[in-house]
C-alpha cells in the first residue's frame, strides 16, 4: 500500500464520523501523490504525514452562559492547534451551530497550508463553538463571548496562539472576547485580530478576505489571457466575505448579479446594489428577503439554486460544501470560465473533478481566501510594532501577497507537469514550506 492510501486509510479510522475532516485530508494528500511519491521512504520513515494530519492539540471546552430570562444554556468550545511549524498558530472562531470537532479540524487543516502560501511567519489553528448569535441580544452575546474567553485565554498568546472571526465571528465579538481577556490577564496585547481600529485593529481587515479574493482571480485570470474587467459573477453569501468580494469585483469592472443566505438567494440582473446589501446585512442585521422591497426588478428564491444564473465567473463565499455535482454541471453548461473559492472548502471532490475535467479554472480556498489571514498577519506586525498603517499600505501589501500566492501555485502545478491544476498547485506550494520547518525542527 502506498504511503499516502495508508495515511488516509488511518485517519478515517482514527477519527470516525468526522467526514470534513476525510475530505480535506484527502483532497490535499491524493493532490501531494507526485510530491511525496519522490520521497517516499523517508517521509514514512520520519511519519511525516502523520504528524502532518495530526494536531499538536486539541481543546475542547464547555461554555455556560445566561440568557436574557434567566435561563442558562451551555455550549460547546474548541480550539484546534494544528501545526506551529513557521510560526505561532493563526485561524479564526467560529459561531454557528453546525461546529463540531470534525469541522474545526478541516478548518484548522486547511489553515495552516493557506497561511503556509502567504509567506508570512503563522502556523495553522482553528477554533470556535457551536453557539448561534442570530437571535440573541448583544448582551446575551456578550455574556457568551466572556464565558468562552474565560476557558479559551488560557491556550492563547501573542506569541503562540492568536486567533481571529470566521462565521458568527464579527467586530463585535471579538471586542466582548478582547475585552474579558484583558480584564483576567490585565495585559494589553495582540492576542486576537480583527479587533476595531480604536483597539489595535488593521484598516482593510474587515474588507481583506473579500478583497484578496477578486486580487487573486484577477490575477490568475491574466495568466490565462482572461479579463476580469466586464465579465458577470455569481456570489454566494451576504456576510464579510461575499459583501467585499461584491465591493471589489465591480471596482474591478465585473458584474455581480448574485447573492445568497442560508433562507435563499436574490438574483439581480442589473448587477447587486451593494449600499441595500450592506444596509440589510451590516446595519439591520436582517434576511435577504428585504432587498426585494427596495429592487422590485430583482428576484429572490426561496432555498438553493445561486449556480444556476448564467455567468462567466463563479464565487462560493458562504461556507463548506454549498457547490454540489449538480450546480457544477450547470455552471460548465453555461459556459463559466472560473469558479474560485472565497469560502472554506464550498466545493465538494465530485464537483471540484467536475469542474477540472471539463476545462473550467479552479482554486480552491487555502489560495484565494487567504487574504484574510494575510492581513490578520498583517495586523500582528502592527500590534508588535505599537503601529497603525494606512488602508493603502495595507491594501497594497494585501494584492502583493495575493499576487505572490497566484503566481506560487502556478508555478508549483507547472514544476510538477501539472499546468493549470491549482489545486494541486496550492497544496505543493503550502506543503513545500510546512515539510521543510518541520524536517529543520526535527521530531516533535
Amino acid at each position: 500500500m502506498s504511503y499516502v492510501d495508508k495515511v488516509i486509510e488511518e485517519v478515517v479510522a482514527k477519527n470516525p464520523s468526522e467526514p470534513e475532516f476525510h475530505q480535506a485530508v484527502k483532497e490535499v494528500l491524493e493532490s501531494l501523490r507526485p510530491v511525496i511519491e519522490k520521497k517516499e521512504d523517508t517521509y514514512r520513515k520520519d511519519a511525516l504525514l502523520e504528524r502532518i494530519v495530526n494536531p499538536e492539540r486539541q481543546i475542547k471546552f464547555r461554555v455556560p452562559w445566561v440568557d436574557d430570562q434567566g435561563q442558562v444554556h451551555v455550549n460547546t468550545g474548541y480550539r484546534v492547534q494544528f501545526n506551529s511549524s513557521i510560526g505561532p498558530y493563526k485561524g479564526g472562531l467560529r459561531f454557528h451551530p453546525s461546529v463540531n470537532l470534525s469541522i474545526i479540524k478541516f478548518l484548522g487543516f486547511e489553515q495552516s497550508f493557506k497561511n503556509s502560501l502567504t509567506g508570512l511567519p503563522i502556523g495553522g489553528g482553528k477554533g470556535g463553538a457551536d453557539f448561534d448569535p442570530k437571535g440573541k441580544s448583544d448582551r446575551e452575546i456578550m455574556a457568551f463571548c466572556q464565558s468562552f474567553m474565560t476557558e479559551l485565554y488560557k491556550y492563547i498568546g501573542s506569541d503562540s496562539d492568536v486567533p481571529a472571526g470566521d462565521i458568527g465571528v464579527g467586530a463585535r465579538e471579538i471586542g466582548y472576547m478582547y475585552g474579558q481577556y484583558k480584564r483576567i490577564t490585565g495585559r494589553y496585547e495582540g492576542i486576537l485580530t480583527g479587533k476595531g481600529l480604536t483597539y489595535g485593529g488593521s484598516l482593510a481587515r474587515t474588507e481583506a478576505t473579500g478583497y484578496g479574493l477578486l486580487y487573486l482571480t484577477e490575477e490568475l485570470l491574466k495568466i490565462n489571457h482572461i479579463t476580469l474587467e466586464g465579465k458577470t459573477c455569481a456570489v454566494s453569501g451576504s456576510g464579510n466575505v461575499a459583501i467585499y468580494a461584491i465591493e471589489k469585483a465591480q471596482q474591478l469592472g465585473a458584474k455581480v448579479v448574485t447573492c445568497s443566505d442560508s433562507n435563499g438567494w436574490v438574483y439581480d440582473s442589473k448587477g447587486i446594489d451593494l449600499d441595500l446589501l450592506k444596509e440589510i446585512k451590516e446595519v439591520k442585521r436582517a434576511r435577504l428577503t428585504e432587498y426585494t422591497k427596495s429592487r422590485p426588478d430583482a428576484e429572490y428564491h426561496q432555498g438553493r439554486g445561486v449556480w444556476s444564473i448564467k455567468v462567466d465567473i463563479a464565487l462560493p463565499c458562504a461556507t463548506q460544501n454549498e457547490l454540489f455535482l449538480e450546480d457544477a454541471k450547470l455552471l460548465v453548461e453555461n459556459g463559466c470560465l472560473a469558479v474560485c473559492e472565497g469560502a472554506n472548502m464550498p466545493t465538494t471532490s465530485e464537483a471540484t473533478e467536475y469542474l477540472q475535467e471539463h476545462g473550467v479554472i479552479f482554486v480552491p480556498g487555502k489560495a484565494a481566501n487567504a487574504g484574510g489571514v494575510a492581513t490578520s498577519a498583517l495586523e500582528m506586525t502592527q500590534n508588535s510594532e505599537r503601529l497603525s498603517w494606512t488602508f493603502d499600505e495595507v491594501d497594497a501589501k494585501l494584492k502583493q501577497i495575493m499576487a505572490g500566492i497566484t503566481h506560487n501555485i502556478d508555478s508549483a502545478a507547472k514544476r510538477y507537469g501539472h499546468e493549470g491544476n491549482y489545486v494541486m498547485g496550492a497544496n505543493i506550494a503550502g506543503f513545500e514550506k510546512i515539510v521543510d520547518a518541520m524536517t529543520a525542527q526535527g521530531i516533535v
